[in-house]
């Protein structure tokens, strides 16, 4: 495959530049992100380097002493340390150095949050070839949001650029795949599994296997403390069940085993959230304080993710027009919630019997949106009732009757509030 995402083009951008910031890539597991800046970095003088990966010349296999021979952080496998970290820059700075004037060398490490302190080093680090007006560009990838943000709020603040990657969008995986809208909206958007959607079954095992087993037990489970881990995994096949339907804490704990507190639930949600498979979209309800205590409504991040869990073949999916009405909804608040930037909210809105899909804001500006995938087209009376609760606020529908469902998922968020 010969495809490159948008970022491709910003981050070749920023490389042309003199080094002034780090450059940030952060995003889900297996969307691209080192695929991405392996092909920025072809043709250039540039170092890549994976944590959990380390570089191959280090490492001898049929050496009789290895232990004796490589250090322990070089193994692979190994927990990697600040001092593998050190060694990876400083011999980049060298090649860095070496270079002719007016050239620049390119640093990469991916998954650096796998290092404890990787932050604190790094901030070391990069003042010190700040001071010297080094001419080496340094790129951190990371896969674990959570992580990585907490790293580069805490020592980093003002030394980075971040580059936000996430899930494959419907017109990336029908220019580099030749999907249909139908595909997209059942195999969803992850590049790796494209190939596989001929053979369902294996399709099936490679996104449990490869993307949802690695985003929980590596991302999640091994970066930070979860007390419960196998309410972590119920938590998400069942939010996944229930995607695009709105459900009470409550009525969470009440389907789950050893669920404890509310609060555990909503803590497990946002970090599923921020690993990029599951969200729990607030209530609208135009006072703070009200949308943190609404019930979520869950909203798988990538339809592969509730296809891959779910008993429907794809033809069976298509055959039942509940259930893929319920995957449309689904792939429409996915893409929302994907592509929503900067101040841009999404959530959605329910005052019994009326409720609105979705409903997205950026400061004053208000949309209700609505998806219809039913040919039999009747105005919604949510969107009256909301337009009618909340004055400035402008209706959208999606599907029949309204913006054609191809068209809405090939814009992000933020153009529907203009």
């Amino acid at each position: 495959m010969s495809f490159d995402r948008n970022q491709s083009h910003t981050l070749r951008q920023r490389l042309d530049e003199s080094p002034t910031f780090m450059i940030v890539i952060a995003g889900p597991r297996q969307i691209g992100k080192s695929t991405l800046v392996r092909r920025a970095l072809a043709g250039q003088p540039a170092t890549f380097v994976a944590v959990d990966q380390p570089l191959p010349e280090l490492v001898d296999p049929l050496a009789n002493q290895l232990a004796d021979t490589v250090p322990a952080q070089s193994i692979p496998g190994t927990q990697p340390t600040t001092e593998w970290l050190v060694r990876q820059w400083t011999q980049a700075r060298a090649k860095a150095r070496a270079l002719p004037d007016g050239e620049r060398y390119v640093l990469a490490i991916d998954e650096i949050q796998k290092i404890p302190r990787w932050s604190e080093v790094v901030k070391g680090l990069w003042d010190a070839d700040r001071a010297e007006a080094l001419a080496m560009h340094v790129v951190l990838l990371g896969s674990s949001p959570w992580l990585m943000q907490k790293g580069l709020t805490e020592s980093l603040a003002g030394r980075y650029e971040p580059i936000r990657m996430t899930h494959w969008s419907y017109p990336e995986m029908q220019e580099a795949f030749d999907f249909s809208l139908e595909e997209y909206l059942y195999f969803g958007g992850y590049p790796g599994s494209a190939t596989l959607i001929r053979e369902e079954r294996r399709w099936r095992e490679y996104v449990r296997g490869a993307l949802i087993h690695p985003n929980i037990e590596k991302d999640i489970l091994q970066m930070t403390r979860v007390d419960k881990p196998a309410l972590l995994k119920t938590l998400f096949e069942l939010g996944c069940a229930y995607s695009g339907q709105i459900i009470s804490y409550t009525k969470l704990q009440g389907q789950l085993q050893d669920a404890g507190n509310t609060v555990t639930l909503a803590h497990y949600l946002d970090l599923l959230s921020q690993a990029g498979l599951l969200t729990g979209l607030p209530k609208y309800a135009g006072q703070k304080h009200r949308q943190r205590a609404s019930s979520p409504k869950l909203n798988a991040l990538n339809t592969a993710l509730i296809s891959a869990l779910a008993g429907y073949t794809f033809a069976d999916a298509r055959n039942d027009r509940s259930y893929w009405g319920r995957l449309v909804e689904s792939a429409v608040g996915a893409h929302l919630f994907n592509t929503a930037v900067d101040d841009c909210q999404v959530q959605y809105w329910r005052e019994s019997p009326d409720e609105v899909d979705f409903v997205l804001t950026n400061g004053r500006k208000l949309v209700a949106i609505e998806v219809k995938s039913s040919t039999n087209f009747a105005a919604p009376k949510g969107l009256r009732v909301f337009t009618e609760k909340f004055k400035k606020a402008r209706q959208l529908i999606v599907g029949e009757g309204g913006v054609p469902l191809a068209e809405f998922l090939s814009r992000p968020a933020e153009d529907w509030l203009e």
